[in-house]
C-alpha cells in the first residue's frame, strides 16, 4: 500500500517508521526541513516499545504534490493544522484513496470534508501512546497501545477491515470500532479534565489531582463538557464521568498533557480541539461553559505570545 503520512513530528514519525518497516511503500511530509533532509539521507530512528531501529526505506518530502496519488492518507499533525493539512494533500488523494486523522479533541472530520469528499474519510484514536521528538530523524515512543478506527458515519465496513490488517500487520494493536465516536468524546472528557486544568496550573495529572481546588475545576470543566454529551445524545460507555476520568488520572499520575508540553516548549497547542471547543457546542445546545471559558481565554492569553500566536 502506498501511505502518506502528513506530519512526520513524534507521532506521525512512530506510524511511518513501522508502516514503511512492514513493507509499504511510506512517504513523510512535514515543514520541518531539517527534520525530512535528515530522513532522506540517514533513514529515520525510532527507539522504543518496538525496539531500536533506523528505517530508510521512507521518502520525505516538504511537498506532498512530490508523492502523487496514494491509497492511504494519514493526517497525524496537531489538530490545528489538520486543515491545512487536508488542503494540501487533496491533490493526492483519488477517488477510492482513504484518509484517516488520529488526532485529539474534536472537529478534525470536518475540517478535512472541507476539502476531501467526507466518504473518504475514517477517524482513528490513539491510546496510551507517549512519544517524543530527540533530534532530527529520530523519534522515542514510550508504550504501544491501541489504534482504535472508524468510519466517519459508522459501521463496520469491508475496507475498514482491510485498514486495521494494515495497522496490525505493520506491529500496532488496532482495532476496528462500528461508533468510533463514542470513543472519541470518550476520551474528549479526559483531554478536557486535563489538558487545560494542567496547563494553566502548570502541574502534572497527579499534582492535579491531589490539589482540591484544582480539581474541582478540571471536574467542573469535564462536566460541562459531559452535559453536551448528554443533550448531544452521545453514547457513553459509562454512567459516572467523575469516576471515569478519576480512573484514567490515576494510571498516569506523573504525565503531562501534550497541551502543557507544547506551553513549555512555547509552543501554541491544540487548545482549540479541546476545552476551547466546548463553550462553542455549548451554544448550540445551551449549556453555560464558565470553566472552559475561563480556562480557554487564559491560554489563548499566553499563546498570543508564542511566536506571534503561531505553531
Amino acid at each position: 500500500m502506498k501511505i502518506v503520512v502528513m506530519g512526520v513530528g513524534a507521532m506521525g514519525s512512530v506510524y511511518a517508521a513501522l508502516l514503511a518497516d512492514a513493507g509499504h511503500e511510506v512517504w513523510a511530509v512535514d515543514t520541518w526541513k531539517e527534520h525530512i533532509d535528515t530522513i532522506n539521507m540517514q533513514g529515520l530512528r525510532l527507539q522504543g516499545a518496538s525496539g531500536d531501529r533506523v528505517v530508510s526505506s521512507i521518502r520525505a518530502t516538504t511537498d506532498v504534490t512530490d508523492v502523487g496519488s496514494c491509497d492511504m492518507c494519514l493526517i497525524a499533525t496537531k489538530a490545528s493544522a489538520v486543515g491545512a493539512a487536508a488542503r494540501a494533500a487533496a491533490p493526492v488523494i483519488g477517488p477510492d484513496a482513504l484518509v484517516l486523522t488520529i488526532q485529539n479533541g474534536l472537529g478534525s472530520g470536518e475540517r478535512i470534508s472541507r476539502y476531501i469528499p467526507s466518504g473518504n474519510v475514517l477517524l482513528g484514536v490513539a491510546d496510551g501512546f507517549g512519544a517524543s521528538m530527540k533530534a532530527p530523524g529520530h523519534a522515542h515512543h514510550n508504550a504501544m497501545k491501541l489504534i482504535r478506527i472508524g468510519e466517519l458515519d459508522g459501521g463496520l465496513t469491508p475496507r475498514l477491515a482491510r485498514i486495521e490488517k494494515v495497522w496490525q500487520g505493520a506491529g500496532f494493536d488496532a482495532r476496528a470500532f462500528e461508533n468510533i465516536t463514542q470513543l472519541i468524546w470518550e476520551k474528549f472528557l479526559c483531554n478536557v479534565t486535563f489538558s487545560a486544568p494542567c496547563t494553566v496550573f502548570n502541574e502534572t495529572v497527579g499534582e492535579l489531582m491531589a490539589d482540591p481546588e484544582h480539581w474541582a475545576i478540571a471536574l467542573g470543566a469535564m462536566n460541562e463538557a459531559f452535559s453536551i454529551a448528554r443533550l448531544k445524545s452521545i453514547p457513553l460507555g459509562f454512567e459516572d464521568p467523575v469516576a471515569y476520568v478519576t480512573a484514567f488520572g490515576e494510571g498516569m499520575p506523573k504525565a503531562r498533557p501534550s497541551m502543557l508540553l507544547d506551553h513549555m516548549a512555547g509552543r501554541v497547542s491544540e487548545l482549540e480541539a479541546i476545552n476551547g471547543i466546548v463553550p462553542v457546542l455549548g451554544r448550540e445546545v445551551g449549556v453555560r461553559t464558565p470553566f472552559n471559558d475561563t480556562l480557554s481565554a487564559i491560554l489563548r492569553q499566553r499563546e498570543s505570545q508564542f511566536a506571534g500566536g503561531k505553531a
